[in-house]
């Protein structure tokens, strides 16, 4: 009974701590990207980590702490509703339950700087731009039709990619440990520590993958889904100020054009600095986490 509490206590604690990692730690970094990727106004691209954190230093030190958390209320209704809605289609339907990056895609406006925004309001705004109630008029609101396809594209294309590495990465770690279950010097803490940590490494692989591979469109996506929204956003060059967003995209190739010829190929990677800093978190703290449970474990009698 023991070896089971001790391998159900350490399935938990890891699976949390990449958990917290992945929805708390890492949304100041989401935040800060996705304004960046829609600050067509942007003279610094935040290319780099330095400049990232030095943005995020002068954005905490003028707006204050919460500036950093924006949206961290409606990401858990989104995570909630995303989970109900994998369920639902994997029990009644053969396709891939995988709707979760499409779905956080389509509350970046919930995320971008607005006057006290509830926390139900990105729900509300969802279905108000489906039904068409609701929602400010705006000419330059993009049709859900134009919409649909780009966000189509990018969750198949997000879900393709990090299913192959995730399975690639699985396989080559899972090869490795059998090796080393077949030696002798093999501890039961190194055998419930390889129960656990390759799948959290495969997913963070493919989630990392995923998102460099696929990061110049989600910069035109997120850019169609915020057009006409009437948000503002923080001034990603000065860390204090807010901006609006006023483009004329009038669809997906179109703004691929418009990037390109205003701000250069780089324009697609604006924030991508943000993405280091974001994944690098995540590898401190599974390494954290690793080396506090073979500390913990190595001292159970």
């Amino acid at each position: 009974f023991f070896p089971e509490q001790l391998n159900r206590f350490a399935g938990f604690g890891i699976g949390l701590a990449s958990l917290f990692t992945e929805n708390v730690l890492a949304h100041p970094c989401i935040v800060l990207r996705r304004q960046c990727q829609v600050n067509y106004h942007a003279r610094n691209y935040h290319l780099t980590p330095f400049t990232v954190v030095n943005i995020m230093y002068c954005i905490n030190k003028t707006q204050g702490p919460r500036a950093l958390w924006k949206g961290m209320g409606s990401t858990f209704i989104v995570q909630g509703i995303t989970l109900g809605t994998e369920g639902i289609i994997s029990e009644f339907t053969p396709l891939p339950s995988d709707t979760r990056h499409s779905a956080s895609l389509c509350q970046s406006s919930s995320e971008i700087v607005r006057d006290n925004p509830g926390i139900l309001d990105c729900v509300k705004e969802g279905i108000g731009r489906v039904v068409g109630l609701g929602v400010p008029h705006s000419k330059r609101l993009l049709p859900l039709m134009i919409l649909t396809f780009p966000t189509a594209l990018h969750g198949v294309l997000h879900y393709v990619i990090s299913s192959i590495v995730q399975k690639l990465v699985l396989f080559v770690l899972k090869r490795d440990n059998s090796h080393n279950l077949s030696t002798e010097s093999s501890t039961s803490v190194q055998r419930i520590l390889d129960a656990y940590f390759p799948e959290l490494i495969a997913s963070f692989a493919a989630s990392l993958c995923a998102d460099v591979m696929l990061y110049p469109l989600e910069t035109v996506l997120h850019r169609l889904h915020i057009q006409g929204t009437r948000t503002i956003i923080d001034n990603t060059d000065l860390g204090y100020e807010v901006l609006p967003i006023n483009t004329q995209y009038e669809g997906m190739k179109d703004c691929i054009n418009t990037i390109k010829r205003e701000e250069g190929m780089q324009g697609f990677y604006k924030g991508f600095g943000a993405v280091i800093v974001q994944y690098t978190l995540h590898v401190a703290v599974l390494q954290l986490t690793k080396i506090i449970y073979s500390t913990l474990l190595q001292n159970v009698p």
